[in-house]
């Protein structure tokens, strides 16, 4: 008997091709038969590159994201008997907040469920970072995630194949079709992960500059209320931090230097501008869950957020006091005059990295995990001809050429030091 469905993906694109808003059983309809294959990739591209052209209303937004939630599961903290908030970051270079923000926010007592994902190209993965650890392993079940957060309280970890499969199937639609710019789909693949994920709050760090996915920072505020308003009228507290990813953030750019730099954060020390954004997102993240008044430095400088990083990380199999592992082959470039340094250009490095090794070219490749690039100077430092600028690693020299044509122009010595800029922007709420 021949399936008479109610409505036709054709007339769908036609409307939003013409500019129109889809209505909701029509939109739900699209995306439930998309997952079960009946849509075929061929139309949903041309529904995505409608609504890359044309935009969404804020109601079909959140019909969409709700209709990839309900094409998986739900996970539920609610038997865990204390708050559950996570943090999602759009990426940029260097970006290891994640990293040493779970186990200080989890010392307050709060649960923090970190789903995270690889890297793919100049932005890196939380995961890759993490398995530079030796035994970190990322997957876990839905049993173990549980019993962690009741136990350590932090877990990061990847997200299960059951959570949103709509968005993993558009994703990679949008990956080859040149819709990824797209801020209704954007905001809609970000928060159905994140709202199936079943956590009370969120918090969000929309990053906006040259190595940012949102370039322009009045895109990054437009996707940055997307969000909120999805988050928000899904029953999620969230909120929203713009943040500045026009320089890299930190020194370490990679992966087991990036977790080498988040554990120098734990003990109290490390970069200043990897401290403010941790401090400033857990602070985000306690206020939601009820303790606006959490005193964060103290816990980064008492241990207490340390402890919790090290027993997150045993749960996972990994070794916290394990050596890392080191390249092979390093080569370091000197500053050619004395001055002040005026610019380091996010994109470039963390283009520079990703041909050292550091990143990925394709999901299924794998990347190599002592190397990256480790600066040695920050904006408005003074330097003397001869001195250290940054450092690349690799396990292949061969590699160092093509690294170094990525960032080439990319840093700049002047004479005098540059205006600074703050690093959080914005603060966006419903």
């Amino acid at each position: 008997m021949t399936t008479v469905h109610p409505h036709d993906a054709v007339e769908v694109i036609r409307t939003k091709r013409d500019g129109g808003a889809v209505s909701e059983s029509a939109l739900r309809w699209l995306i439930e038969h998309y997952t079960k294959g009946y849509v075929s990739d061929a139309q949903m591209a041309s529904f995505a590159m409608a609504v890359l052209l044309r935009g969404m209303e804020r109601e079909e937004i959140r019909v969409m994201t709700d209709a990839m939630i309900a094409s998986g599961e739900r996970m539920d903290f609610s038997s865990l008997g204390k708050p559950t908030v996570d943090k999602h970051s759009t990426g940029g270079v260097g970006d290891k907040i994640t990293l040493p923000l779970a186990p200080l926010v989890a010392a307050f007592g709060v649960a923090v469920p970190q789903l995270s994902g690889r890297g793919l190209g100049h932005t890196g993965g939380t995961l890759d970072k993490l398995e530079s650890i030796p035994g970190w392993r990322a997957a876990l079940s839905n049993d173990e995630i549980m019993a962690q957060l009741a136990d350590v309280g932090a877990v990061i970890c990847a997200a299960g194949s059951g959570l949103a499969p709509a968005d993993k199937k558009l994703y990679a639609l949008r990956d080859v079709t040149g819709t990824v710019e797209a801020i209704p789909l954007i905001a809609s693949s970000i928060m159905s992960k994140k709202i199936a994920e079943g956590t009370d709050s969120l918090v969000l760090d929309v990053k906006f500059g040259s190595g940012a996915f949102m370039q322009d920072i009045d895109r990054a505020r437009e996707l940055a209320r997307t969000m909120v308003a999805l988050g928000t009228d899904s029953g999620v507290n969230t909120t929203a931090l713009l943040t500045d990813m026009n320089t890299p953030l930190g020194l370490a750019i990679g992966n087991a230097n990036e977790v080498r730099e988040s554990v120098e954060v734990l003990a109290g020390g490390g970069p200043a501008d990897v401290v403010e954004l941790t401090v400033a997102l857990a602070r985000e993240m306690l206020t939601l869950a009820g303790q606006p008044d959490a005193d964060v430095e103290a816990a980064l400088r008492d241990g207490r957020a340390m402890d919790v990083w090290k027993r997150m990380i045993r749960a996972q199999d990994g070794d916290p006091d394990a050596a890392l592992p080191t390249p092979r082959e390093t080569h370091t470039v000197v500053a050619e005059r004395s001055g002040v340094v005026t610019r380091i250009e996010a994109l470039p490095f963390g283009i520079g990295a990703w041909r050292l090794g550091a990143g990925r070219a394709r999901a299924e490749d794998a990347v190599v995990h002592a190397a990256g690039i480790d600066l040695h100077v920050t904006v408005g430092q003074p330097v003397t001809a001869g001195q250290p600028l940054f450092t690349l690693s690799a396990d292949d020299g061969a590699r160092f050429d093509r690294a170094l044509g990525a960032v080439e122009g990319a840093w700049e010595i002047g004479d005098a030091v540059p205006a600074a800029s703050p690093l959080v922007r914005e603060r966006i709420t419903a």
